[in-house]
């Protein structure tokens, strides 16, 4: 009784798994993901003029010079700049 019930899930595993990959191969056949793996909405990202780390302009510290508006990781960043263009 052990052994077919062992048998049994084996069985079902195997079939889980190579419904997955049937899945993933037809989803990479036709460009199209879905599902846990489809690529999400991305969020725009700014770079640092000083260091060069990519931040989110929401969570930046930013600096507006004329109409251009620059974006810093930290107030290091921002005051060595500040202290170049001065």
């Amino acid at each position: 009784m052990a052994r077919a019930i062992i048998v049994l899930l084996l069985l079902a595993f195997v079939t889980h798994s190579f419904y997955r990959m049937w899945k993933g191969i037809r989803e990479g056949l036709r460009g199209t993901p879905s599902g846990r793996g489809a690529p999400r909405a991305t969020a725009r990202m700014v770079r640092d003029p000083v260091c060069g780390t990519f931040v989110l302009p929401d969570r930046a510290l930013s600096l507006a010079i004329g109409r251009e508006q620059h974006f810093f990781c930290s107030a290091a960043c921002r005051d060595k700049y500040r202290a170049r263009t001065a």
